[in-house]
């Protein structure tokens, strides 16, 4: 284990004097730097809160902390489920969301740069009102970019255009040691050595601080439509997605999720738009799926051809969500999920596995099955058109906080490795971060996580970057 160095009052006084930007001590932190959006895996107290206003005062904080061995993390938004954006080591954390500048679109190049704290949903709505779309569609929309690259977030449009990695071009990072690098360029490929940029991305800042992002954009389709898609059970609802593949539709997202969380998110927003029975049969589970374009007769004729895949494969009907305000309505259950859970249970946790398509039924029925064994409850919701799935233990029994943990804890190695078992991984966006590290070694096994530990020595020799992050420091 590494020994920190407690940050004293000449250091603070060193920071002051080197940075740009407001500097927080003590009970001057504000408490909403203490924890992410995942209390169960604690909170942190940094002893300094920097705004950052440019890459010179990241630089400037890092050269001080690491020659005075103090730790140091990045937050963003804090926005976070792995507790990845907690101090929990102390020490100096560096707010980034006050470097939150677009700062340039290079049109010939249909790339953007941003500061890192700009919040995707400010992006995403700049871009199209210039006609373009930045793809990657975390459900968070208030998070930062920094934040979305750090975790490589993956969110629902991942199907038909990938994940965040997809659309990092280049970066410029501060490295632990203070020093000031670029990863990356605008050009749309290389092969020039090790790619240094893909390293950062999803590195959950333990290997660097973010301080300006290159992203690709693309046109934005003229033509979206979503259907809701309601099926008698879970399983008929999960067989039918690699059909939609095979009859080469191409959706931009499949969300599934079951009738218990349909409910809750509805009740939470007050407003009910999934059906929860169709003449006489019973609806427990549901395929959300959106197609883009910019032929709209074209969306139309694939509209067509998936309503026909999707009602031989089970489909008790096939709603259809074509305006703007059907769009809002057919989404905003989904996009409450989170919230809604939140707003009725006092204990979660949750995890964010990744599993072949063809084995998110038999895994979904696996976990719900697991869960009759122990004292919370389960729900489950996911992207069905990659695997990702989200898995949420709840419960109210406050009183029973520890038995709670050591539950899920028993809970999770037993889903994890079945997750394994099928193919998959121990998560596809939301990270490791604090929460999830117990589980990487035990899963990934001594030899990958000792690259990984290799890793971030190489790039942090004194190991002082967001520790205790992702790889433990032993």
């Amino acid at each position: 284990m590494n020994n920190y160095n407690a940050i004293s009052d000449d250091i603070i006084q060193q920071i002051k004097d080197a940075v740009s930007g407001k500097v927080y001590v003590g009970d001057e932190v504000n408490e909403d730097f203490f924890h992410d959006e995942m209390p169960i895996y604690g909170d942190g107290y940094p002893d300094c809160l920097v705004d950052a206003t440019s890459k010179e005062d990241v630089a400037a904080v890092m050269k001080i902390c690491n020659e005075n061995k103090v730790p140091v993390i990045a937050r963003g938004a804090g926005t976070g489920l792995t507790g990845a954006g907690v101090a929990i080591k102390k020490g100096v954390m560096i707010n980034m969301q006050t470097m939150n500048k677009i700062i340039e679109y290079d049109e010939d190049n249909m790339v953007v740069r941003v500061q890192p704290g700009v919040l995707l949903n400010d992006l995403a709505q700049d871009c199209l009102s210039k006609g373009y779309l930045y793809p990657p569609d975390p459900g968070e929309k208030f998070a930062t970019l920094g934040g979305n690259v750090a975790t490589n977030a993956g969110g629902m449009r991942a199907v038909k255009y990938g994940t965040t990695r997809d659309y990092v071009r280049a970066m410029e990072v501060v490295l632990p040691t203070g020093e000031i690098t670029s990863f990356g360029a605008v050009i749309s490929k290389s092969s020039t050595g090790y790619s240094l940029k893909d390293l950062m991305i999803g590195s959950e800042g333990t290997l660097g601080i973010i301080t300006e992002l290159t992203l690709k954009i693309v046109p934005a389709p003229k033509t979206t439509i979503s259907l809701i898609v309601p099926f008698e059970d879970l399983n008929s609802c999960i067989a039918t997605v690699p059909k939609l593949f095979q009859a080469n539709l191409n959706p931009q997202a499949i969300e599934f999720m079951e009738r218990k969380i349909v409910i809750a998110s509805e009740k939470y927003i007050g407003k009910e738009t999934f059906p929860k029975n169709i003449e006489g049969t019973d609806v427990n589970a549901y395929l959300l799926i959106t197609f883009d374009g910019d032929d709209e007769d074209g969306i139309y004729d694939t509209m067509e051809r998936a309503a026909e895949v999707l009602t031989e494969n089970g489909a008790i009907d096939v709603l259809v969500a074509d305006t703007p305000a059907q769009l809002k309505e057919a989404w905003a259950a989904r996009s409450s999920f989170l919230e809604a859970i939140e707003s009725q249970y006092e204990l979660l946790d949750e995890c964010d596995v990744v599993v072949p398509i063809t084995k998110i039924a038999e895994y979904v029925e696996f976990v719900n099955e697991t869960a009759e064994e122990y004292m919370f409850d389960v729900q489950s919701f996911g992207h069905a058109g990659d695997g990702n799935l989200h898995i949420y233990t709840l419960s109210n029994e406050s009183d029973k906080l520890d038995q709670f943990k050591d539950e899920v804890h028993e809970f999770m190695l037993i889903i994890y490795k079945k997750a394994y078992d099928l193919g998959g991984k121990l998560s596809g966006e939301h990270g490791v971060g604090a929460g999830k590290l117990k589980y990487l070694k035990e899963f990934e096994g001594n030899l990958n996580t000792g690259i990984m530990r290799g890793i971030k020595k190489v790039f942090d020799p004194n190991m002082i970057l967001n520790p205790d992050k992702v790889i433990g420091l032993e």
